[in-house]
């Protein structure tokens, strides 16, 4: 759209969510080959979404959210544009998402833990690191996130895994694909760090495969599917 919007399908929502995913689609696919426009004033859009607590909503003037955060962050480092928000607020709102009794992330102010922030918070941190990295001789040195690692990997798995597999978003609730995904994917961002792995488990039976701080699949995945489309031109339908 003419300000920056982008909308989740015909006649449907407008949020960071479909900005995101049209990014995301389009920097595996190569697909800024046809249109090197394609994403102007996207991140102007993106950046109005930031609120006052740090934190982005699902578009202006909303509340600020985990999984509308990380979808801004993410698109605005895919867009090499992670520098114009402001990520020292940003971060501060994040590391207070993480409840200390639970060791899980909340989602938003005054909520509950859920075990799917595990991803869209935790995720947020690979890549705040690497904006303040450049600037902070502690953040080049130290080999992990800005979260305890430890407890969040504790909160999901002995908090959230269900007995008969899955993970739960918490104790009480049933198993279903989405939070096993993102309880997983944040699992991995607990495990690893830079060079450095955590494993609150004696043996590496319960380490998982790394994933994409940016698109959230694996690294081989994500290189082979980039370094494909960018040898491989897209015919157009013309």
């Amino acid at each position: 759209m003419e300000n920056g919007e982008m909308r989740m399908h015909t006649d449907g929502e407008v949020d960071v969510r479909g900005a995101y995913c049209a990014i995301s689609v389009a920097k595996l696919c190569n697909l800024e080959q046809f249109e090197p426009k394609l994403f102007e004033k996207v991140s102007d859009w993106i950046l109005s979404c930031q609120t006052y607590e740090g934190g982005f909503g699902a578009s202006p003037f909303n509340e600020a959210h985990g999984g509308y955060s990380f979808c801004a962050l993410a698109a605005l480092k895919l867009m090499g544009k992670e520098s114009l928000c402001d990520i020292e607020k940003l971060t501060y709102w994040l590391v207070n998402k993480q409840m200390k009794f639970e060791g899980g992330f909340q989602g938003r102010t005054n909520k509950l833990v859920d075990c799917c922030y595990s991803f869209w918070q935790g995720g947020m941190f690979p890549i705040i690191h690497s904006v303040l990295m450049s600037d902070s001789d502690y953040l080049q040195e130290n080999q992990n996130w800005l979260f305890d690692s430890e407890s969040l990997q504790e909160y999901i798995l002995i908090c959230c895994q269900a007995n008969f597999g899955g993970i739960i978003d918490k104790p009480g609730k049933n198993r279903d694909y989405y939070h096993t995904c993102y309880g997983l994917s944040g699992l991995s961002v607990s495990q690893y760090c830079m060079d450095n792995t955590v494993n609150i488990c004696e043996n590496d039976d319960s380490l998982v495969n790394r994933t994409h701080p940016l698109f959230n699949i694996g690294f081989e995945g994500a290189n082979r599917a980039i370094n494909y489309f960018k040898d491989h031109l897209i015919e157009t339908l013309d």
